[in-house]
């Protein structure tokens, strides 16, 4: 649909918000209560080690700068400031090292938006309880993911990264339901979300504020709910307005009937992913075929004369360019890299992203054997498989090797297993935090939905031998 074509759409905004202000948890399935708790116990993993990291570090000095009230845990740390700057921080660790889970379609890493949003107010406004929690968890789940598939890939094509547009969307109706907002209240909480909607994609070539949209979205959810708990109002149609309105102005072509569509019927939670290696999602999938054929034919790094990928139009914007090695968030979105670190390491995973290793000759010099080409055919199958990959491998001496993968691995199609989500979430902590009882975070996460009071999840996410 055109952005003209808008003016016909029915109030999306306001459904969408009655739907995250009625959900209740017996109304969930409960396969979007248990897979919810696997995105819990994976954006508490990444928050906890992103939270170590440089760029979140400085928006930590940042805020603990600012002296607000001391209400909300800063995770792995002993440090506390208000419920907004905490989802500032949180959310930005969340979203720090590219290992957040994803949903294809919705373009959204929503768990570590709508997890350090609902920490953060039940910290304030509780107790909450682990039915409550969940609620508001899902509540934003749909809202955002919804928003995300209407966008469709067109807001990313014009340079916006989804997760500081969408995603602030996310936060809000989280927010708003931890809050027990009315339905008007959260239909204000979303729109002045949407109002908030920024980030630039050419943060992907090597710039810290990627990380930072997580961030800034996840606050500006908190910002929303609270204004909106005090009268305060939004555009009342802010996504579907025909001008000025967040479809509108940030998509040329966008879909409205996926906003509401099979809304509380068909869960689009289900449909979130998670990453094993953190980079894009669209390098998931070459990194798994390129290994597994190094393994089967028992190939060495020297032996590979060069490697070409046939990749969607959405891969090949995001992950292909002349290989730098300038910074990690360069190294993290970049094909090249990923397919190097691979062969020459055998693994991509935390200690493969370090600024020595990014910048090693050896790796540099590998890159340049790496080719990419857009697949027309794979541009037809639609956003659902934009990560479906043709990898050919051809050998120094002569062998052509061909592998294709549909789906990226941790994906819906292609799952990560439970005990592979745990394993990752303890490689994770292992890495970054000392004090916290990485058994007793997962054990509490399993129980969540029993728990009467979620502060007992909360306070393992604090640390005293960190600041």
């Amino acid at each position: 649909m055109k952005r003209e074509d808008l003016k016909n759409v029915p109030a999306a905004t306001a459904e969408l918000g009655a739907f995250a202000a009625s959900l209740k948890f017996n109304l969930l399935p409960s396969e979007v209560v248990a897979h919810t708790k696997l995105c819990v116990l994976d954006a508490l993993g990444c928050t906890i080690f992103g939270n170590t990291l440089p760029w979140t570090r400085m928006i930590t000095d940042m805020v603990i700068a600012e002296e607000a009230n001391s209400n909300a845990l800063i995770w792995n740390s002993s440090l506390r400031t208000s419920p907004a700057l905490a989802a500032l921080v949180n959310g930005t660790g969340g979203h720090g090292f590219e290992l957040d889970d994803l949903h294809t379609a919705g373009m959204l890493h929503v768990s570590t938006l709508s997890v350090p949003v609902a920490i953060a107010l039940a910290e304030t406004r509780g107790p909450v309880s682990g039915h409550e929690f969940l609620s508001a968890l899902v509540a934003g789940f749909e809202v955002g993911l919804r928003i995300g598939m209407a966008s469709t890939h067109s807001l990313f094509h014009r340079g916006w990264h989804p997760q500081g547009n969408a995603g602030a969307m996310a936060a809000g109706a989280t927010a708003a339901r931890i809050l027990s907002l009315s339905k008007d209240q959260t239909r204000h909480a979303i729109a002045l979300a949407a109002s908030q909607a920024a980030g630039l994609m050419a943060a992907q070539e090597g710039a810290m504020a990627k990380r930072f949209h997580g961030g800034k979205a996840a606050q500006s959810g908190v910002y929303a709910a609270l204004l909106a708990e005090r009268g305060f109002t939004g555009i009342p149609n802010a996504i579907e307005a025909p001008y000025g309105g967040f479809l509108s102005s940030f998509t040329d072509n966008c879909d409205p009937a996926l906003l509401t569509q099979g809304l509380g019927q068909n869960w689009e939670t289900l449909a979130i992913g998670f990453k094993p290696n953190p980079t894009v999602s669209c390098i998931q999938g070459p990194i798994k075929a390129l290994r597994e054929m190094m393994a089967a034919e028992k190939l060495a790094s020297s032996e590979i004369e060069r490697i070409d990928v046939k990749c969607s139009t959405f891969t090949y914007r995001h992950t292909v360019w002349d290989y730098k090695g300038e910074s990690v968030t360069e190294a993290q979105m970049n094909l090249s890299y990923g397919l190097a670190i691979t062969a020459i390491d055998g693994d991509a995973f935390v200690k493969q992203y370090t600024a020595d290793r990014i910048a090693d000759p050896s790796v540099l010099a590998f890159s340049k054997r790496i080719h990419a080409d857009i697949d027309p055919k794979i541009d037809a199958e639609g956003p659902p498989l934009r990560d479906h990959i043709h990898l050919t491998i051809i050998t120094k001496d002569g062998r052509q090797l061909e592998r294709e993968l549909r789906y990226r691995p941790g994906s819906p199609e292609d799952p990560m297993t439970v005990s592979e989500l745990e394993n990752k979430f303890k490689r994770l902590c292992e890495s970054s935090a000392s004090s916290i009882d990485v058994g007793q975070i997962i054990e509490a996460v399993t129980k969540l939905d029993t728990l009467p009071d979620i502060s007992s999840v909360t306070k393992l996410l604090e640390n005293r031998t960190s600041k």
